[in-house]
């Protein structure tokens, strides 16, 4: 089940066992919440937090789910796994709770992103197979946007088209913050569509920026966003390193993918051996319509020049130079050649 099917759910009854799990930590907190409160609404009028830490025993889970209350015939158990990892012990308890669940109790099971691997492990599947499955996906710069208009929606409250693109720049990577600033929006201003003066004067600048998203804005050639996001992390304390691998693996990946296409080689097959799947195809198609080869071979000497300044034995600031490095492949070139 998607995050956002959950309150859909809810209105039609509950699952005796939830398991939240995923990349994005707001989502897993707002579904815990949606669960509680719907599990108050049908009468689940005790709640039991467990979390597994150092000197937690299993036994307790067995326990609190089979132990009666004097002041509430319906129980909610919260198990929290903060290292997604529940041990050999742990994995045989889950396995057991999970072919056992308790009757008059609704139980959620709390833990970050868990791998494929896991997935396929055995407490899993057991838990997939008798509750419900919520993953908690990151939400991408493309899907905030809706992501955002929904809680205005509810609200009674949208942003022009100018607005909302000032909105996502300034929350981007950060939901908690999105979410409150929603919020502000909604103790600020009446009813109706927001200007871009109104958000601006609302809105703090909360953006958070991964490295790795940093690749995906140089292929698309969005220039703004990429400046934007470098002076983000600059500004967080990031290594430069790190950004220096990030983009250096890109523009490695984007030089074999030309010299591949140059000599009439099988796109399928090149995007397959450089590990280009989904929707980065065509951030990459576009790309290698827009950059030529000595753009390519540039940036990689400049890489090189960088790596050796990250390692003290070079002039200049790390930071410029990677702008330096990656400024002319965010512009369309004049000429074809060289490719």
């Amino acid at each position: 089940m998607r995050t956002e099917d959950l309150a859909r759910h809810l209105k039609g009854g509950m699952a005796p066992l939830y398991v939240l799990h995923g990349e994005e930590g707001f989502l897993t907190l707002e579904s815990a919440h949606a669960i509680r409160e719907a599990a108050l609404r049908h009468g689940y009028g005790e709640r039991e937090v467990l979390t597994v830490e150092s000197g937690f025993s299993w036994s307790q889970l067995t326990a609190s789910g089979n132990s009666f209350s004097l002041f509430a015939e319906k129980k909610l158990v919260e198990l929290r796994i903060p290292t997604g990892k529940p041990g050999v012990e742990g994995a045989k308890a889950l396995e057991s709770y999970a072919a056992r669940l308790p009757e008059d109790t609704v139980t959620v099971v709390q833990m970050p992103k868990i791998d494929r691997t896991a997935q396929n492990a055995k407490w899993f599947q057991a838990l997939s197979q008798h509750g419900e499955v919520i993953e908690a996906r990151p939400i991408e710069r493309t899907a905030l946007p809706a992501w955002i208009g929904l809680r205005l929606t509810a609200q009674q409250q949208q942003l022009d088209a100018d607005a909302m693109r000032f909105l996502v720049d300034r929350v981007e990577g950060n939901l908690f913050a999105a979410h409150q600033e929603v919020l502000k929006l909604g103790l600020l201003h009446p009813a109706g569509t927001l200007s871009l003066d109104q958000v601006r004067e609302a809105v703090a600048n909360v953006a958070r920026y991964d490295v790795f998203q940093m690749g995906e804005a140089l292929l698309a050639g969005d220039a703004p966003r990429f400046i934007r996001m470098l002076d983000g992390l600059r500004a967080e304390g990031e290594a430069p390193h790190l950004v220096l691998w990030a983009l250096s693996e890109e523009v490695r990946a984007l030089w074999r993918l030309a010299q591949g296409r140059a000599n009439g080689a099988n796109m399928a097959q090149l995007y397959k051996e450089n590990r280009v799947w989904g929707a980065k195809q065509g951030l990459v198609d576009k790309a290698l319509d827009r950059v030529s080869g000595p753009q390519l071979r540039q940036a990689l000497t400049l890489a090189a020049r960088i790596d050796q300044i990250n390692k003290g034995v070079g002039q200049g600031d790390a930071w410029d130079e990677l702008l330096n490095m990656c400024l002319p492949l965010l512009k369309p070139t004049a000429t074809r050649q060289g490719r």
